[in-house]
């Protein structure tokens, strides 16, 4: 069998994998990714929010994202029936980028895997992890080629950025159940024939139509836009008593006013994919040896599109601390990962619960708008969510429900 020995191993090639790659290859780690599938490969999580920006700077792959020419997010859209909010990341509390990408995936992370190549990181595409197993903190891959050939691979570290191929969780025993409610989405893309000109055309947006249940619209800059709809499972399900997402879809669509003219009766371009109970956890984020980064250890809900997000910020973290774990320093693996990690995911689980409570919808649409108040939002929904001296970072747990709890109050005792 084939040996190879190298300092870190990184599971898969998506954006927390090419961040964690990049960033160590530029400072002299041998490093070595191994994915399962072949790129260009369909994948859901084509809204970014600006804090990734950061992470695809400091790895040194804003450059080649940057030439694609995707479609620029420059905020974010709610829309309940007549009602609509709109948030400007220029516009929100602290510092930090104003903009970011809406992508189709495929091209996205195809993207940054060629270009990690072309920097000369080895990157063994159509590759499966079959076992791993530890002494100490060094370790040892068993791995699969698409011609079937098994391989060994000794590593300093790894890095788990497999997403939802979850591989060491699921070979270490690390799952654990989310806290968030069951959900579940059905998603495909269409060529958006009736696309409006300017913003209205562009423009990422969020229509709520139940108060669990909403669809989102994202275009891209190729002509295609992105639909899906999110929901409990259970409501996900009965949009199609045949169990067919395609029907569902359509379904979901004529539920929509806003959108029925723009979407009904145009054709999908692929069959729509159906992601069910996506909310995932694990018992712990590190171990001797590896890291979780990504969709691998936590993933929330898609409604504010923090997914690529903690990807980008748990990969970079974990290619830091290994980095500087390697020269000697300590690291406290604890602290300064999972606690650190942990304290971001917290404020967006918050969001996330009380968007489906209907407490978070109640100060996105209330009026007059507290301009304080929205500037606040506005950085946590743009991934900012470590800065406490934002209030509503800070104070996630009980900011959100404390406000809407007044504002209902206020509106019962309101002359009609």
């Amino acid at each position: 069998m084939i040996k190879e020995f190298v300092d870190v191993l990184v599971i898969g090639a998506g954006p927390s994998g090419c961040v964690s790659a990049s960033y160590l290859y530029k400072n002299n780690v041998k490093v070595k990714v191994v994915e399962k599938t072949k790129f260009p490969r369909l994948v859901v999580g084509e809204s970014l929010i600006p804090r990734v920006m950061d992470h695809f700077a400091e790895a040194e792959l804003f450059e080649a994202l940057d030439a694609m020419n995707f479609e620029k997010k420059l905020g974010a859209r709610f829309i309940r029936g007549e009602e609509i909010c709109t948030f400007d990341f220029s516009k929100k509390f602290g510092e930090g980028w104003d903009w970011t990408w809406q992508v189709p995936r495929a091209d996205f992370d195809n993207t940054m895997a060629q270009e990690i190549v072309r920097k000369g990181i080895d990157l063994e595409f159509e590759s499966e992890v079959l076992e791993v197993s530890f002494e100490g903190k060094k370790s040892k891959t068993i791995v699969k080629d698409k011609d079937g050939n098994l391989k060994e691979i000794h590593a300093n570290f790894i890095i788990d950025s497999s997403g939802y191929g979850r591989v060491l969780p699921r070979l270490l025993d690390l799952d654990t159940p989310s806290k968030l409610d069951p959900h579940s989405s059905i998603f495909t893309h269409v060529k958006d024939i009736n696309r409006p000109e300017g913003e209205e055309g562009t423009q990422i947006s969020f229509d709520i139509l139940e108060t669990e249940v909403w669809l989102w619209v994202i275009p891209f800059s190729n002509g295609n836009t992105s639909l899906g709809v999110v929901g409990p499972t259970d409501f996900i399900n009965s949009l199609s008593e045949n169990k067919d997402n395609a029907e569902a879809l359509k379904n979901a669509i004529q539920k929509s006013d806003y959108y029925i003219k723009r979407f009904a009766g145009t054709e999908f371009l692929f069959e729509p994919v159906k992601l069910e109970n996506y909310s995932r956890a694990v018992k712990r984020m590190y171990g001797d040896g590896f890291a979780l980064t990504g969709n691998s250890s936590e993933f929330l809900d898609p409604v504010f599109s923090s997914g690529v997000a903690f990807a980008t910020e748990s990969g970079m973290l974990a290619a830091k601390l290994y980095l500087k774990e390697s020269q000697g320093i300590p690291v406290d693996w604890e602290v300064e990962f999972t606690q650190y990690m942990k304290r971001g995911i917290a404020v967006f689980t918050t969001y996330v619960q009380e968007w489906y409570t209907g407490n978070l919808q109640t100060l996105f649409f209330h009026q007059p708008e507290n301009p304080d108040v929205k500037e606040k939002i506005c950085a946590v929904l743009a991934g900012y969510v470590w800065n406490e001296e934002n209030s509503f970072v800070k104070k996630h747990d009980h900011v959100i429900a404390n406000m809407a709890y007044l504002l209902n109050m206020q509106k019962e005792q309101s002359p009609e």
